[in-house]
């Protein structure tokens, strides 16, 4: 009999506890979707195509303020070094730990890069991601595939991607692996 009580009244605590618990603990859930990976990876492209716009009707010092934005908003910088390698660089600066390493591939004219044209400025006007393959674990996502971009002539450059993605404690999602090359063409 005493069981029976001890069992009911430990029953009644755990539903109890339960239900307060549902009703108000905080919850910090810090888990990345797959929409948000489309969403950080279509923001990438739109932020490409509008880098290349602002170039082509405002100039240069117009698209370096944008591709600065657009790095401080989608790249992990503020947190440390970002492995960016870009498709069209050469050592010894192949890598672009530094955002303003990233920010001289993007729209080129630093001193300190002299082989950086800009490849935002390439007169992009549309870009799609075509992922192979998306890993999810946790607040942190990798991506595989190709970016294929269009410039104004109509000409279409595939480039294949490699993403790692970080979502961090203030929910913000950041860049934090930017692997790019071109395609191997045997022959």
């Amino acid at each position: 009999m005493k069981r029976t009580a001890i069992f009911a009244v430990a029953t009644a605590a755990g539903v109890f506890c339960a239900a307060a618990q549902a009703q108000s603990a905080p919850v910090y859930n810090a888990n990345i979707t797959e929409a948000e990976v489309l969403a950080a990876q279509q923001g990438w492209c739109n932020a490409l195509v509008a880098i290349s716009t602002e170039f082509e009707t405002s100039g240069r010092d117009a698209a370096k303020t944008l591709a600065g934005q657009v790095i401080d908003a989608a790249y992990g910088y503020n947190l440390g070094p970002v492995l960016f390698k870009p498709t069209l660089t050469v050592a010894p600066q192949t890598f672009r730990p530094t955002r303003a390493g990233a920010l001289a591939y993007f729209v080129g004219g630093d001193p300190d890069f002299p082989n950086d044209s800009g490849f935002a400025l390439k007169g992009w006007t549309a870009c799609e991601v075509r992922n192979a393959a998306i890993s999810i674990n946790g607040d942190i996502a990798h991506t595989i595939g190709n970016v294929v971009i269009t410039n104004k002539d109509n000409e279409v450059t595939t480039v294949d991607k490699t993403w790692a993605f970080k979502k961090t404690d203030d929910g913000k999602f950041r860049i934090m692996l930017h692997h790019s090359s071109l395609p191997y063409s045997a022959g």
